[in-house]
């Protein structure tokens, strides 16, 4: 996916490209676990759309859930949604800074090697 350390560094073009790709890639994961969320806190929760919105978007952020949960099913998918939202929360910052990481290590095996 990235370059190899002995070909030439990116162009601003090129790495913006790349950022580009990976911000994309992370909206498209974090919409997803929200739409997951939401739809388990509908059903489950009998929450509106709006709560479960809320509520999926604190546990995606890291902050917690908002609400009581009305059964034992929605307290276990609340537990392994919250979970799974501290999994992407993690993944999302690792999408987003990987490009970042790989361009500052290349320029610095470029700067160490002298090309």
């Amino acid at each position: 996916m990235y370059e190899h350390h002995s070909a030439r560094l990116l162009t601003t073009r090129q790495f913006a490209n790349r950022m580009a790709r990976h911000v994309a890639w992370t909206a498209a994961l974090v919409l997803v676990s929200l739409g997951l969320g939401m739809a388990g806190y509908m059903t489950l929760g009998h929450m509106r759309w709006v709560d479960a919105f809320l509520n999926s978007c604190m546990l995606l952020g890291g902050m917690g859930p908002v609400g009581d949960l009305p059964s034992d099913a929605a307290k276990v998918f609340a537990g392994c949604y919250a979970l799974y939202a501290g999994l992407v929360f993690i993944a999302s910052a690792t999408i987003l800074i990987a490009p970042v990481a790989h361009r500052v290590l290349h320029i610095l095996h470029l700067n160490r090697t002298g090309r």
